[in-house]
């Protein structure tokens, strides 16, 4: 399957609706901040970026005006201190705006900063992106569903984002894979059965392997990988079920292959057991922050009117649950996928208990 059939040439942004913007203050995501994207914008120039083995990395390094690099760098200091700090200037001192990065790949146009202490010569990044509805809805139930928390702030049309540290998933299938131990290899495996597995049910599109990264866990006398998704860009826009099931990208054939030559059905239908358990429970320990974030969803508008016909039609075909050829929007489709994750995971816990399968 090529991947213009599988996927949109372009995904229009989405603005943020009063109710979402009023979630995001509830919450504490929407916070004043000093610099906006278009501030960024404004640099005199640029030179490519290159990595270790001198190829393109498809990033610019820019840079501005005498006149415009002090107040540029100072709110940079100020937004990393609002980020990860109190948001004072106690800290400024220390911090260094070591450069800033520009990318004109993808939808999103982010540009990158990389802030370092120059005492210890410790650095961090985050990214400054234009605002955009389908992105903060991804972010959201990252945080909520998945094992890792996500920190964000939105202000009028500028999106902050953390980094997510991990090797990228190409990089690591290329350079990293082969050398990789038998039992680490079917760890990944693994691994990638659950991503699969959560992206479908969160309705995550686009996770070819450069939009995630593996990140490498030392637990005593081994690695344990995980794999994390760093793009949310493709939350709940695309029209074919398929764009939700990274296995379907041709970008993760390895992984696929890895899967098959390293896991039995029963293993493979066993995680994704467990995975949809583990979402099921977020679901419900998530309680009324997730609840509104979907109210909220189910009224927005962020996708086109074919694709919302199209998915509910797959999904229904996969699933025969009534409740999605109902679906009106893709926040109604979501809604009920939640819905059935959970509702599943709950008919068949209770039978369990009643047929005194397991103990409690």
């Amino acid at each position: 399957m090529s991947e213009e059939k599988l996927m949109s040439r372009k995904k229009p942004p989405f603005p943020v609706c009063p109710e979402l913007d009023a979630y995001l203050e509830e919450y504490s995501r929407k916070i004043e901040i000093p610099i906006f994207y278009d501030d960024l914008l404004r640099f005199a120039g640029s030179v490519v970026v290159y990595d270790s083995k001198d190829e393109d990395t498809l990033w610019v390094r820019v840079y501005y005006s005498d006149s415009d690099r002090q107040e540029i760098d100072l709110s940079l200091k100020r937004v990393y201190s609002m980020l990860h700090s109190d948001g004072s200037d106690r800290i400024f001192q220390y911090l260094n705006v070591d450069a800033v990065d520009y990318c004109t790949f993808g939808n999103s146009k982010p540009f990158r900063i990389k802030i370092r202490n120059i005492l210890n010569d410790n650095f961090t990044y985050f990214y400054v992106k234009r605002t955009d509805a389908s992105r903060i809805y991804g972010l959201e139930l990252e945080h909520m569903l998945s094992p890792y928390n996500l920190n964000f702030l939105v202000f009028r049309d500028t999106l902050i984002e953390e980094h997510i540290a991990g090797i990228p998933g190409d990089v690591f299938i290329k350079d990293m894979l082969p050398d990789c131990s038998e039992s680490e290899k079917a760890q990944l495996a693994k691994e990638f059965v659950k991503f699969n597995e959560r992206c479908m049910i969160r309705l995550l599109g686009d996770m070819r392997s450069y939009n995630y990264v593996i990140v490498p866990v030392h637990d005593f006398d081994h690695v344990v990988y995980r794999i994390r998704a760093i793009d949310f860009d493709q939350q709940c826009y695309e029209g074919k079920l398929n764009v939700y099931r990274p296995q379907f990208f041709k970008e993760n054939n390895t992984m696929v292959e890895l899967v098959k030559n390293k896991l039995l059905t029963n293993s493979v239908d066993q995680y994704k057991v467990e995975e949809r358990s583990i979402v099921a429970k977020r679901i419900m320990s998530s309680g009324n922050r997730i609840q509104r974030l979907i109210r909220i969803a189910r009224k927005d508008r962020i996708s086109l009117p074919e694709h919302v016909e199209r998915l509910k039609s797959e999904i229904y075909d996969l699933t025969l649950d009534m409740q999605f050829k109902k679906s009106k929007s893709m926040g109604e489709i979501l809604s009920v996928a939640l819905d059935f994750v959970k509702r599943n995971y709950q008919d068949v816990s209770m039978k369990q208990i009643i047929e005194k399968k397991i103990e409690i």
